[in-house]
C-alpha cells in the first residue's frame, strides 16, 4: 500500500505530459479556425468567379444581340443566347484550379426586357443573366463536430447589360 501511495504521489508531481494535454484541448479550436479560413477563401473565390462569368456573359450578349432583341427575338434566339451564357459561366468557374472544385452550376438563365429612358432606341433592350450555384463544403465534417453541420451553400448571381446591338 505504501508503494502504491508513493507511486501516485510521484505521478502527481510529474508534469511531463502537460503540454500534450494542453495541445489536445486546443487542437479542435485550431482545426475549426483553419477550416473556417479555408472554406471562407473557397466561397469567396467561387463567388468571384461566378460573378465574373455572369458579368462577362451579359456583356457578351449585349454586344452581339440586335438592338430590338426583346421585340423581335424568338424563343430559339433566346435559347442560343442562354446556351452561350451557360458556356461562358461554366468556363469561368472551371478555369481556376488553384482552389479545389466544389461548385456546381445549377442553372444559368437569360432574360430580356425593355427599359424606357434616354437611349438611341426608346425603349431599349436590356439582358439579364442569372446563375444559381451550389458549393459543397470540404470541411463539413469538422463543422459537424462542433454542433449543427453546415450543408451545401446556395447562392444566386445576376448581372444586367443594355443591348448595344450589332
Amino acid at each position: 500500500m505504501k508503494r502504491l501511495m508513493s507511486l501516485i504521489s510521484r505521478l502527481k508531481r510529474c508534469e511531463s505530459g502537460a503540454p500534450m494535454v494542453e495541445f489536445a484541448l486546443v487542437m479542435p479550436l485550431i482545426l475549426l479556425f483553419l477550416a473556417v479560413i479555408i472554406e471562407g477563401g473557397r466561397i469567396t473565390w467561387i463567388h468571384q468567379s461566378t460573378s465574373a462569368g455572369v458579368r462577362d456573359a451579359s456583356r457578351m450578349i449585349a454586344r452581339i444581340a440586335p438592338l430590338d432583341l426583346c421585340e423581335t427575338g424568338t424563343p430559339g434566339d433566346f435559347q442560343d443566347l442562354e446556351d452561350l451564357a451557360t458556356d461562358i459561366v461554366e468556363t469561368q468557374l472551371d478555369g481556376s484550379t488553384v482552389i479545389p472544385a466544389g461548385a456546381i452550376l445549377s442553372d444559368v438563365s437569360f432574360a430580356c426586357f425593355e427599359r424606357a429612358g434616354d437611349y438611341r432606341l426608346n425603349p431599349t433592350s436590356v439582358v439579364e443573366v442569372t446563375a444559381d450555384v451550389r458549393i459543397d463544403l470540404i470541411f463539413g465534417g469538422i463543422f459537424d463536430f462542433f454542433g449543427d453541420g453546415v450543408g451545401a451553400l446556395n447562392f444566386q448571381v445576376a448581372d444586367q447589360s443594355r443591348v448595344y446591338g450589332v
